[in-house]
């Protein structure tokens, strides 16, 4: 062979050795974020606010401070725009959405004593609303189990807080919202 021949076939095998050297594209590995479904004791927050706005045509609106409290979370405020006299329910939702006219943007019930949807009418993450003459209510109550931030299952911000009318024919309709917000 002669010395121009031979210097192609060793340009192609030297070719072939580099070609079989180099690593092989690997597709990444993906993972998806691991799934909340840690309950936890404390939050991260030192408080938040639900400011309530009137849904379903009603005239119930509101403020409310959330705080940190043994057992759960403390909600202090007051609501005006109630049935005198009348017995509401503050319940809480899963989604902090209150878009929609009649607030069921706000999804179902939240039970953070278990940090899932509420599988029960009554889950018992809320609290009775009792108006006075004026149709205005004074509310301090517990929401068992609940957390201000964190991202634990339990945590209730980014939720939704929600009156319930007593208006007859109206009863369990949803009168006003409020998405639970950091301070």
């Amino acid at each position: 062979m002669t010395r121009t021949a031979r210097l192609p076939t060793l340009a192609a095998a030297a070719a072939l050795l580099l070609a079989g050297c180099a690593s092989v594209p690997r597709p990444a590995v993906q993972t998806a974020p691991p799934a909340v479904t840690a309950i936890a004791s404390t939050g991260t927050a030192q408080g938040a606010i639900a400011n309530l706005a009137s849904a379903s045509g009603s005239l119930v609106s509101g403020r409310v401070v959330l705080s940190p409290d043994v057992g759960g979370v403390r909600v202090r405020g007051e609501i005006g725009g109630l049935v005198r006299n009348g017995t509401h329910n503050l319940r809480l939702h899963t989604r902090g959405d209150c878009s929609a006219v009649d607030a069921a943007s706000a999804g179902p019930e939240f039970d953070a004593t278990t940090g899932q949807p509420s599988r029960l009418s009554d889950s018992g993450e809320r609290g009775r609303i009792v108006a006075n003459a004026q149709g205005v209510a004074t509310l301090d109550l517990l929401l068992p189990g609940a957390v201000l931030g964190g991202g634990a299952a339990n945590d209730i911000v980014g939720r939704a807080l929600l009156v319930l009318g007593a208006t007859p024919g109206a009863i369990g309709a949803r009168v006003a919202c409020g998405p639970v917000r950091l301070q």
